[in-house]
């Protein structure tokens, strides 16, 4: 007999199910937050997109590392992934620079 559970999930599966969570994630946030990661209104800061989502992703880390919890809080470790594809796009790379790391 299979020692497998029924709806145990691959790491591949598992790894697919959190990827499509996260776009979804990542779009409607893009959606309702107007897509002001890459197309920053510039009412206060006046920098590009590039150098404004680094310095959202500074912001998290250090909400991270002053967390008083044992584990980091799930929000800002999707924000953190959110904010790293955001950078990738304004950094313009696109699919193909990805898979180019594929060793």
């Amino acid at each position: 007999m299979n020692n497998l559970k029924v709806n145990e999930q691959t790491s591949a599966e598992k790894i697919v199910e959190i990827c499509d969570a996260m776009k979804e994630l990542l779009l409607e946030k893009n959606r309702r937050y107007g897509d002001s990661a890459l197309r920053p209104k510039k009412i206060f800061y006046k920098g590009d997109s590039t150098t404004s989502i680094l310095v959202r992703l500074n912001d998290k880390i250090s909400r991270i590392e002053n967390n008083i919890d044992e584990l980091p809080r799930m929000n800002d470790i999707c924000d953190l992934i959110g904010y790293e594809v955001l950078l990738l796009i304004s950094m313009s790379k696109n699919r193909s620079d990805i898979l180019s790391l594929i060793d």
